[in-house]
């Protein structure tokens, strides 16, 4: 169902849900992480302390445009966070920052390269999330963190936060929860093989996929 033919309630029901799937996905431990989604500029987001298994579509924080909380519970602390990366990524309309265990470990490795936390590890990789960028480290739910993203040279749909987890955007929440489960799987991978001689594949063969695949590299 797009965006536009969803009612309120269907919004609320949709961060709901999303918020049982990546914990039954094991992607949210505890009461870690938290998920947000866009509606003409107003925002929905998961409250501050709140697992995402037992979110309550009532109290679900309601923010402005202008960036002022409206309604619901108290908004998670990383509002500056999510604020940021639908600015960085225009056309998002869900966002989800997880401290899945296998992305927060390659978070605290010393990122592949400056454009990119980890290689193209698989075409899978490169044709559901592109590149995942390194964002340096700032103290959670600070507006430093939130800038971080902005300083990132170049689009991206996912980014690992350093010694902190990841953030990713969809369209929908189904896109963005595939393109967490894709890092998440990439780091596990990434880090299995990590200083072992193991062939990526090559910045060519990973553009070649990415503008196939409306992605960027």
């Amino acid at each position: 169902m797009e965006r536009e033919s969803m009612s309120t309630a269907e919004l609320r029901d949709a961060l709901v849900a999303a918020g049982r799937r990546v914990v039954d996905l094991g992607l949210s431990p505890g009461s870690s992480g938290n998920l947000s989604i866009k509606d003409n500029g107003s925002l929905y987001m998961s409250p501050t302390g709140v697992q995402l298994g037992g979110l309550d579509a009532d109290q679900l924080s309601v923010i402005s445009p202008a960036g002022e909380q409206i309604g619901g519970a108290k908004a998670s602390k990383e509002l500056p966070l999510h604020a940021a990366m639908y600015q960085k990524d225009p056309a998002a309309r869900a966002v989800l920052h997880l401290h899945s265990p296998q992305a927060t470990a390659a978070s605290c490795l010393v990122p592949h390269t400056s454009h990119s936390a980890l290689p193209a590890v698989t075409p899978y990789l490169v044709m559901r999330v592109g590149r995942v960028p390194h964002v340096p480290y700032a103290p959670p739910g600070s507006v430093d963190l939130g800038e971080r993203i902005l300083d990132v040279t170049g689009a991206f749909h996912g980014a690992l936060l350093a010694n902190h987890g990841l953030i990713v955007s969809g369209e929908t929440f189904d896109q963005a929860i595939d393109r967490a489960i894709e890092i998440e799987e990439s780091c596990r991978i990434y880090r299995e093989l990590f200083g072992l001689p193991a062939q990526w594949l090559s910045d060519e063969q990973a553009r070649q996929l990415s503008h196939t695949y409306g992605t960027h590299w």
